[in-house]
């Protein structure tokens, strides 16, 4: 029998990489259902661009089902805003899609449990999709399109508190003051999100345009991370960008880091 730290334990390496507001609901979301006798599985958090596009390849020039109807850019999960999900058995090792399952013997489909517990955090369910249905798929867009997102608009922070509110309030900023515990293990989380990201970006197959990283790469010079938008190469890109979907390059959030210098 695993605990909830056991079965949270196996969805971290997926999780790392989304926006940290999607990785909190994850993670609530994984505790919810596991408080119902349903342990769940995420299997799919950020996908490069390259890694989109061998999927998309799958089932039409590569062998395989189809699993996606998307190429690169053209998915919610290239920019950290998705996450997968399946049922993990009791043996603590199989993943499972069986959308009829019941082994909380609750007679409710586990599955559907899952995707009713993320609806209620606030989740868009790709099982309610009118065409190509994909019921393990789960996002949140915040109102953006995908054309948006590839041109680097991002949800306000505004909306990230609300979306995150649900479960946990947001407190105001008190500037000056050290952080608590708390916040620290935040900190060092978002820190080790990006570790393990850069572990994970395929920087010879990835073909992202460049102009993809234009606001994230603005942002750094901004705060005067870089000098110059100019002469980046693809994993230094991709660092940029994670920096960037982390919130570490918000003018606020680096003045929190100066004020702290020392404490973390």
């Amino acid at each position: 029998m695993l605990t909830l730290e056991q079965v949270k334990a196996k969805s971290q390496t997926r999780l790392a990489g989304v926006n940290p507001v999607i990785r909190q609901l994850g993670e609530a979301l994984i505790e919810r259902c596991y408080n119902k006798g349903i342990w769940v599985l995420i299997t799919q958090g950020l996908r490069t661009y390259a890694e989109q596009d061998a999927l998309y390849a799958q089932g039409r020039t590569k062998p395989g089902s189809i699993v996606t109807k998307v190429k690169g850019g053209y998915s919610i999960h290239n920019f950290g805003f998705a996450i997968d999900y399946a049922l993990l058995l009791k043996d603590g090792k199989t993943a499972s899609w069986d959308t009829k399952r019941d082994d909380n013997q609750d007679h409710k489909a586990d599955f559907l449990q899952v995707a009713e517990e993320a609806k209620a955090l606030g989740f868009e369910w790709g099982g309610d999709w009118k065409t190509f249905v994909d019921m393990p798929h789960l996002q949140m867009v915040f109102g953006l399109t995908t054309a948006q997102f590839r041109a680097g608009v991002r949800p306000t922070q505004a909306q990230l508190n609300a979306a995150l509110s649900i479960i946990k309030p947001v407190a105001p900023s008190k500037e000056g003051e050290p952080m608590t515990a708390e916040e620290k293990k935040e900190f060092e989380q978002l820190k080790a999100d990006v570790k393990a990201l850069q572990k994970r970006v395929n920087i010879n197959g990835d073909q992202t345009p460049p102009e993809a990283y234009h606001e994230a790469l603005q942002a750094a010079k901004s705060v005067g991370a870089i000098t110059t938008t100019n002469d980046k190469d693809q994993s230094y890109l991709k660092v940029i960008q994670t920096l960037f979907n982390a919130g570490f390059l918000e003018p606020r959030f680096i003045e929190m880091v100066r004020s702290y210098k020392g404490q973390v």
